[in-house]
């Protein structure tokens, strides 16, 4: 009996040694990158389309906004689309240029025939076409309207004339002076007419144009800035109390400002739409009407749209600017709101 009492008695200090064994504490546990990564995704993913849907919410305060962005990103872009067209007009003024060379009215047949297979072996002249003083006169008759009056001269005052057209890699106004002073050069030539004075003040224009739009581009792109900024900021105020519990809980800075980088990227990208179908719109309204004029002129002109290029790198650049207008605003602003 004594020696059941001492087992009963060893089993139960066994049990209280058992239980006052000190505790080893909390056990922490470690995030994986993976789930960082997809916690960072799914927020991402949740901002994208609740921003969205706060905009959706309120369609006329959002379409002003919009619309707003979209005047300022259609101005220069509908500047830079008549800048292209000008410049593929003037391209196709300048595709084939002609250098006129008159010759001596006493150069003969064996001269001038000479001068051309010379001529005809140079890289820079593509084709060479030859005008006798005769179909010279009679050409200037049927487009001068004074036939009558040069019928009645005694003698022909028109030269033999050759109509150069310069190789693709001489068509460059210096490339091109180059060639007329070296046709200038042969010893039956008495003139070489080379009028390009027209071509470079197209190009100095269209440099010109070009940083006009430029200018007025990075203007509007600022206002658009201030414009995504101040609407922005206005949300930010608007929801001051949801960011100041979000702070409280241990929401960082970069997961409040997440949305509203979106919500400046969707106003963006809304008015980079917008922007580009009202130059759609003007390019609809004008294309009849420039096709039947080129018709009239006989040319083969067609006017160029914004394109999808065009398209794309404006809504890129309406997307971007946005971002970039909310990422000012909610920097300046997000760091004021501490709980």
């Amino acid at each position: 009996m004594a020696r059941g009492d001492n087992s009963a008695k060893h089993n139960s200090n066994k049990a209280q040694t058992t239980k006052v064994q000190p505790s080893k504490g909390a056990v922490q546990t470690k995030t994986s990158l993976r789930d960082r990564f997809r916690a960072y995704r799914g927020h991402h993913r949740a901002s994208f389309s609740d921003s969205l849907s706060r905009l959706l919410r309120t369609p006329m305060q959002t379409l002003m906004t919009a619309l707003v962005v979209a005047i300022a990103l259609a101005l220069p872009a509908t500047l830079l689309v008549a800048l292209g067209n000008i410049q593929q007009l003037g391209e196709s003024w300048d595709a084939s240029p002609k250098i006129s060379v008159y010759l001596h009215l006493r150069a003969s047949d064996e001269a001038i025939s000479q001068l051309v297979q010379r001529l005809e072996r140079l890289p820079e002249v593509r084709t060479i076409e030859y005008l006798s003083a005769d179909k010279a006169l009679q050409q200037f008759q049927q487009m001068s309207g004074f036939g009558d009056v040069i019928a009645s001269l005694d003698s022909n005052p028109l030269p033999a004339t050759l109509i150069v057209t310069p190789s693709a890699t001489a068509i460059e106004p210096e490339a091109l002076k180059l060639l007329g002073q070296k046709l200038a050069e042969e010893a039956i030539v008495d003139e070489v007419s080379l009028d390009m004075d027209w071509v470079r003040r197209l190009r100095e224009l269209m440099v010109l144009g070009k940083k006009i739009v430029a200018a007025l581009a990075g203007l509007l792109g600022l206002g658009v800035l201030l414009v995504i900024g101040n609407t922005v900021r206005l949300a930010i105020e608007n929801r001051r109390d949801e960011i100041v519990v979000v702070k409280l809980v241990g929401g960082t800075d970069g997961y409040v400002r997440r949305p509203f980088l979106y919500t400046g990227a969707w106003y963006g990208f809304m008015g980079g739409v917008l922007a580009c179908i009202i130059v759609a719109a003007g390019y609809l309204s004008l294309h009849s009407t420039v096709s039947n004029l080129a018709m009239l002129y006989q040319s083969d002109f067609s006017l160029q749209g914004l394109g999808l290029v065009k398209g794309s790198l404006l809504l890129g650049a309406s997307t971007l600017i946005g971002l970039l207008g909310a990422w000012l605003a909610v920097g300046r602003h997000l760091a004021q709101i501490e709980p």
